[in-house]
């Protein structure tokens, strides 16, 4: 029994010159299919995990259905879609065709880039990432941007770019490495020439422009006019006071400007935002006048005082010597935080400057003055040492006031070097007002004042000619210093220490001897008081020879008289 009537399936026996001919037929077909070719074929079956499509010529291929899929996991063709396929391969095992609807669109997107690089056609593509030397774009297949061809002007930050559709030219393409580089800064270049030429037909200074904020560094914002840049500088954004320039524009803009300066040798252009406002310092005078109460807002501190804001353009300083009547402030930060709202007075204006003076203290009662009228000069205060110094001790008397006791003012008698040698810190003494200076802030105190000025005693009863006995303090190779009374000292010059020459006061003068002296002068106002050993010995001698003399006389005188007695008595 033949095969043929053992299934009755199966086909009869080909004839053998019809063999022949689908053998040329099935030879042709592969001929015309090449690997790495793309072609247009039909879709003919769609499953789940593969699409069967006709590529003519009777063959069949096959493409994994991924390649079909959209975002949601779609396949997006149906049977008789045409579809551009790229040949992987000529034939599987199973007798398909590979083909690859990826690659084919691929390789049409890398023709695309070798006709936009041989015409010089603008292309648009997407920042996908950062990478080193510039950027990666898809512009359908990976390129390379490099960080050179990004801008005209070099660009901080890349990856403000990322995700950012742009416009750039193909200066470079290598379909065998798979390189493509391309240039935004080429397109930028071209467009601003354009626009640049119109700019500088109208730009002039005094003219209001419309431009976007390009750039934004710490001294200012670059502005584009069209095609060209202008500076608009962190002085010239706002009448008031800008840390930042953020605080007034971001970049992408759009401003209303006005030209400020203009080199058009050079093209540049200074820009204003602040003078399209009326400069408010031309009022100033009107509302600010000088003995007026404001109000503002502390916008910095210093060491020298602290700036008040008292409307946007507006600030007027407060030196730290007028912020308070009796605290001495090293810093206004001890007093002032930034952002507080403080009251203060109109000291003065300058408003060509833009300078105006504040005062704090003035918003309150001077304390001094007070401190006149309570305790006028001869009245005694207490009060706390709060301070020692070389040249006297600081006495709080009230709270913020203090008063100086000079050292020259703490005793009558003592040589007082140090006012440590009197009194400590933390001691509380009581004095006397000497003098009190308001307006300068400066309260003089003594101690000594409490007690009896020896030296007024002593120029009250004595004078010039007394002789009196003194005590031996020192000895110098000048003379001799004595003590007159307690706390009174007197200079006996070494031309007045005996009627001959003495060559070292020291040995002759021992301290603690009494001696006898002359006062020859007295100088109240210098406390000074001239003595002579000398002149006291000499007036000794002269007035016992003259009491000696005075005796003689006074015995002759006796003698005679008796003499006279007995001649009268003979008589009788």
């Amino acid at each position: 029994m033949s095969d043929v009537e053992l299934n009755p399936y199966a086909t009869k026996p080909m004839d053998p010159e019809e063999y022949e001919r689908l053998l040329d037929m099935y030879d042709v077909s592969f001929k015309n299919l090449a690997e790495g070719e793309v072609v247009r074929g039909i879709v003919l079956r769609v499953t789940p995990m593969m699409i069967v499509v006709d590529v003519g010529y009777k063959s069949e291929g096959v493409i994994a259905a991924e390649e079909f899929k959209d975002e949601s996991g779609q396949v997006t063709v149906k049977p008789g879609d045409q579809v551009d396929v790229l040949i992987e391969r000529t034939e599987d095992r199973d007798g398909y065709i590979v083909l690859s609807r990826e690659k084919a669109e691929k390789m049409k997107v890398w023709d695309d880039v070798e006709r936009a690089y041989q015409e010089r056609r603008i292309i648009t593509g997407k920042v996908l990432d950062r990478v080193k030397g510039g950027l990666a774009v898809d512009i359908g297949v990976r390129a390379f941007l490099p960080g050179s061809q990004i801008d005209i002007r070099p660009v901080r930050n890349l990856d403000a770019l990322k995700g950012q559709d742009i416009r750039m030219r193909v200066i470079k393409v290598n379909k065998k490495r798979g390189n493509i580089v391309l240039s935004r800064k080429a397109v930028l270049e071209e467009e601003n020439a354009g626009k640049k030429q119109q700019t500088l037909e109208v730009l002039e200074e005094g003219k209001i422009l419309t431009g976007v904020v390009k750039n934004i560094t710490d001294y200012g914002a670059f502005v584009d006019l069209g095609g060209l840049d202008g500076l608009l500088h962190i002085t010239d954004m706002s009448w008031g006071r800008i840390n930042d320039p953020k605080e007034v524009v971001n970049v992408g803009d759009e401003l209303r400007v006005i030209v400020l300066k203009f080199d058009r040798d050079a093209e540049r252009v200074s820009l204003g935002l602040k003078q399209l406002k009326a400069d408010p310092w031309t009022t100033v005078a009107l509302k600010y006048p000088v003995g007026a109460r404001v109000k503002g807002k502390v916008v910095s501190l210093t060491d020298y005082g602290a700036f008040i804001e008292l409307e946007q353009g507006v600030e007027g300083l407060i030196h730290v010597s007028e912020m308070s009547w009796s605290k001495k402030l090293k810093h206004p930060s001890k007093l002032l935080t930034i952002g507080q709202e403080v009251e203060c007075q109109v000291l003065g204006i300058d408003q060509e400057a833009h300078r105006i003076s504040l005062g704090l203290k003035q918003t309150e009662t001077n304390p001094w003055e007070q401190f006149n009228g309570k305790y006028p000069v001869g009245t005694k205060v207490t009060g706390k040492v709060r301070n020692l110094t070389e040249f006297g001790a600081f006495v709080e008397v009230e709270d913020g006031i203090d008063g100086l006791i000079h050292v020259s003012d703490m005793s009558w008698t003592k040589r007082v070097k140090h006012p440590s040698e009197v009194l400590k810190k933390g001691d509380d003494v009581t004095a006397v007002v000497l003098s009190i200076d308001a307006e300068n802030q400066r309260l003089s105190l003594g101690l000594k004042q409490l007690e009896t000025d020896v030296w007024e005693h002593f120029f009250q009863t004595h004078r010039a000619g007394d002789v009196i006995e003194a005590k031996v303090t020192r000895s110098t190779s000048f003379g001799v210093f004595a003590e007159l009374a307690e706390g009174v000292e007197g200079l006996v010059h070494v031309s007045e220490l005996d009627d001959k020459r003495v060559e070292k006061p020291e040995d002759q003068f021992k301290g603690g001897e009494t001696v006898k002296v002359k006062i020859l002068k007295m100088t109240e106002v210098d406390r000074k008081i001239g003595l002579s050993i000398k002149a006291a010995k000499n007036e000794e001698v002269t007035r016992d020879l003259a009491a000696l003399r005075q005796s003689q006389e006074k015995d002759s005188n006796a003698t005679t008289a008796m003499a006279d007695a007995f001649k009268a008595l003979q008589k009788k």
